[in-house]
């Protein structure tokens, strides 16, 4: 009732004064009856009912919600007060639109990438992730189909299971070959997601069986629009896929993009054709391949440890029931944030730091815009003294200056989601691109706008109240005493300005040597070897299972392409593998069993391992220790053989020589023939690890890679190795020609992602501090005039005022700074995991930090010291 009267004020109040006038009108008839004349009549009607304005604002009070018209008036007058001051307004906004956009843009990128990361995927809150562990194993593994099937069946408060695998394909296009990345894929994949295609359907449920009987593929928007332009007749048309001719059945929705977080899958088959797009063989009744990396969706109200419970046992009877394949292994249910299959492990713990960056910056905005109303509040003395003097409370002045902080923090937060939409997909631009659609959105939704207003409330506390406590405490009597009083004492404002002034430049500097610890850490990485070389040496591939090459026809065209190379002008070696050095495939894993090793009860050793052609240590350069490398005498019919690294030989032999010694894998005993120099075969950050090879000759794959030790450039290489190609077979196309130095620095994303952000935010948090130094000392100027005036009437030199205003400037630097080790010395510890052989104490961090800041700090108090220097003492000493 009461919003309904305030909502419509003009008409009711246009009816309250309609009948006040006629008790008005009464009364008078009433007193001129009684003999009074007209004039007195009205007179005493007024005396008797009260000012009608007073009675209805009175009534206005009584039955309205009397502090939404207050807040009105209050709004109105915040405003008309900004449009007063526009240049500080404006400064301000400008500051808080910095500190909450850049707020939300992270918010936008957590929310897009790893809290919900899935566009048109519904109820992501019940998606799990479904990993597979190892005792004694801190890694995550996948799952085998097998595995998963009678988990599926076995498990009832989980509403689906669905599986996914990472698989790709090549497209040529002219001499080049284009990557297109994709997924094997459960038949249910999009009726669990919710996903409902643009075109034609999903897959049937019959279509998980059967061995390569189902080649039909459900294509991406993107692509059809791409490469099919957008035919509408697309659905029953084909499309190749790694050799096979696939039917294309559906259309994805124009706004999913798959369920890998940093890529845009572009196809997606049914599990059905794993053979055709895995080059190791058939794996859908093998319970010991694991390659599945799928989800679990809960069932409405079933929490995620229930659904553990229950999945443990599961696991737990698998084990019994397959112990040869399932000893001490078992499965997880992860949150979508802490998937190990695929980029949210480099995502997470990244933007994790450039959330609390952020946050710095929004306090040092803050501060920034505390100092600005504090400095504000000097000029508004006259209209605050009157205002209390005339009768207005205290509270009252205080709710209308939080109201203009509140103005200003809205004005803020609207710009700041303006830049955060801006921004949202900006993080893309910090990965480097693989020839695979990057797909790292930010997303503005209710909840990161529910966020940013939380922001924009926290900011306004932040910024507004003290200013505000501090402009309505004062003394009244002696405000009225003496203009020149000001509303707080100058001494006690001076503290705060200072006091925030402090708190920039501390956070600024915890800031700045954050930066300088990854930016060390990545020239780190640059300049420490990884155990191979990185400037001579090319990679490039020939996708020959893509292309439907089966084993032999395989094998020859390999043979012949790598005589040919090794023929080339320039060429020094040349050697193939099944997996790149840091490249995003994984590399194969074994459990092993070595001559005089016993392992301990619950452990079973499991290693990775790679497949790698003759004269491949050589030609990355990894050197040998000991025996022998592979030869093209270590063939199918020549005894198994292997190499192992200086961990494996540490471990498992001892640190003695293993050469000569067996080792069983995968139930085949290999004579290890050689011991290879340690170096680093994922990422730089990894610790060492045992590791060893086998000759590809002797576990030959149609999808290799080739390595090319060569002083040519990539752009002379790529030419000559796509005319051999294409002189074997003129319709393959060569894969992109980069070099090891380019494929390291690809891995190493997370560095570049993290220094990246922390220079931008950085960069921003030290201009907000030295515009926030810049306004104290300005202000400290101008309300020093008569001060810096006398000094130079008593014979102070220009050079003697510069000198005065400096030391003032970088006294309040040297504060802050001393105060930002400390904290520094206590928070960069938390980007300890993203620093390479540089300590979270380095002091060439701190000391690069103490320059930065001081530079910083002379540049804002220049123009204030050369103000001051450039005073005229009469004028100054006469006003």
């Amino acid at each position: 009732m009461e919003l309904r009267r305030f909502f419509q004020r003009r008409k009711e109040d246009a009816e309250l004064a309609r009948e006040l006038q006629a008790h008005i009108s009464h009364q008078v008839d009433e007193n001129i009856a009684t003999g009074m004349s007209a004039d007195e009549a009205l007179r005493q009607a007024h005396l008797k009912l009260g000012n009608p304005q007073r009675v209805r604002e009175a009534v206005w009070d009584w039955n309205t919600v009397g502090f939404l018209d207050d807040l009105l008036r209050d709004l109105r007058y915040a405003l008309r007060m900004l449009r007063r001051s526009p240049g500080f307004s404006a400064l301000a906004v400008l500051c808080l639109t910095l500190g909450i956009g850049a707020n939300a843009a992270v918010f936008s990128w957590i929310e897009g990438n790893v809290l919900r990361p899935y566009p048109a995927v519904a109820d992501q809150d019940r998606l799990l992730v479904l990993a597979g562990t190892l005792r004694g194993s801190s890694e995550y593994d996948a799952t085998s189909w097998p595995d998963f099937i009678d988990l599926r069946r076995s498990c009832v408060l989980l509403d689906s299971f669905i599986a996914e695998k990472i698989v790709g394909t090549t497209l040529s296009v002219g001499d080049r070959a284009e990557i297109a990345v994709g997924s094997l894929v459960s038949a249910n994949y999009f009726d669990a997601l919710g996903i409902h295609p643009a075109l034609g359907r999903g897959f049937n449920a019959d279509e998980d069986s059967g061995r390569n009987a189902h080649p039909v593929a459900v294509i991406s928007y993107g692509l059809w629009q791409q490469r099919f332009h957008g035919d509408p007749e697309i659905i029953g048309k084909t499309q190749i896929f790694n050799g096979v001719t696939h039917t294309i059945v559906g259309v994805a929705p124009r706004d999913f993009y798959g369920t890998f977080i940093g890529y845009s899958w572009q196809f997606w088959v049914p599990v059905s054709m794993q053979e055709k797009f895995d080059s190791s063989g058939y794996k859908l009744e093998d319970r010991s391949a694991r390659w599945i990396e799928g989800f679990v969706r809960l069932k409405p109200g079933v929490t995620r440890a229930q659904a553990q419970q229950e999945i443990d046992a599961a696991a737990q009877r698998l084990e019994k029931d397959f112990p040869s394949t399932n000893r001490g292994r078992g499965i997880t249910l992860l949150p979508l944030s802490q998937s190990p299959f695929n980029n949210t492990k480099v995502l997470l713990p990244t933007l994790e730091i450039t959330l609390a960056v952020v946050f710095f910056v929004l306090l040092i905005a803050c501060a920034n815009v505390s100092n600005l109303l504090l400095v504000r509040s000097f000029a508004r003395r006259r209209e605050i003294t009157i205002r209390l003097a005339v009768g207005a409370r205290r509270g009252r002045v205080l709710r209308q200056l939080l109201t203009e902080g509140v103005v200003l923090s809205v004005l803020g937060a609207l710009g700041g989601l303006a830049v955060a939409y801006w921004c949202r997909n900006l993080l893309v631009l910090l990965f480097p691109r693989r020839g695979v659609p990057l797909y790292v959105p930010g997303h503005v939704d209710w909840r990161v706008l529910a966020i940013s207003i939380g922001v924009c409330l926290a900011s306004t506390l932040l910024f507004a109240l003290v200013p505000a406590l501090q402009t309505s405490r004062f003394d009244l009597a002696g405000a009225l005493k003496t203009e020149s009083s000001g509303v707080v004492g100058a001494r006690g404002k001076a503290r705060i300005r200072s006091g925030l002034v402090l708190l920039q430049v501390s956070l600024s500097f915890i800031l700045l040597v954050g930066a300088g610890l990854v930016i060390q850490s990545l020239r780190s990485i640059r300049n420490t070897s990884p155990g191979f070389s990185t400037d001579q040496v090319l990679l490039t591939a020939v996708n020959l299972f893509a292309a439907g090459y089966d084993m032999p026809r395989a094998k020859n065209f390999q043979n012949q392409l790598m005589e040919r190379v090794q023929s080339l002008s320039g060429v020094e070696s040349a050697a193939y593998s099944r997996v790149a050095v840091f490249s995003y495939r994984t590399y194969s894993s074994a459990s092993i069993l070595v001559d005089g090793y016993e392992p301990a009860p619950d452990e079973r050793p499991e290693v990775e391992y790679n497949e790698v052609g003759p004269d491949y240590l050589a030609t990355l350069g990894i050197p040998l220790v000991s025996g022998r490398e592979f030869t093209r005498a270590d063939d199918e019919s020549a005894a198994p053989v292997a190499i192992v690294n200086e961990a494996m030989a540490a471990r498992y032999w001892n640190g003695g020589d293993p050469v000569g010694r067996r080792l069983k894998v995968n139930d085949r005993w290999l004579r290890v023939v050689g011991v290879a120099k340690m170096a680093k075969y994922s990422n730089m950050l990894e610790a060492a690890k045992p590791f060893f090879y086998v000759p590809l000759l002797q576990n030959p794959s149609a999808q290799v890679g080739l390595n090319v030790r060569t002083r040519l450039s990539p752009q002379a290489m790529e030419t000559a190795l796509a005319r051999e190609v294409h002189a074997l077979d003129a319709n393959l196309a060569l894969y992109e020609v980069t070099t090891l130095r380019v494929q390291v620095d690809q891995k190493n994303s997370s560095q570049r992602v993290a220094v990246t952000l922390l220079s931008v935010f950085g960069g921003l948090a030290l201009l907000l501090a030295a515009i926030g130094l810049y306004g104290v000392m300005s202000y400290t100027v101008s309300q020093g005039t008569h001060e810096y005036g006398l000094r130079m009437a008593l014979g102070a030199r220009a050079a003697d005022l510069l000198r005065l205003v400096f030391s003032q400037g970088l006294k309040l630097t040297l504060v802050g700074v001393v105060t930002g080790v400390v904290a520094a010395l206590l928070l960069t510890r938390l980007i300890a995991n993203f620093l390479y052989h540089v300590s979270p104490r380095d002091p060439l961090a701190y000391a690069t930090a103490f320059a930065v800041m001081v530079v910083v700090a002379v540049a804002a108090c220049f123009f204030p010291a050369w103000r001051a220097s450039r005073i005229d003492p009469g004028k100054a000493l006469r006003d």
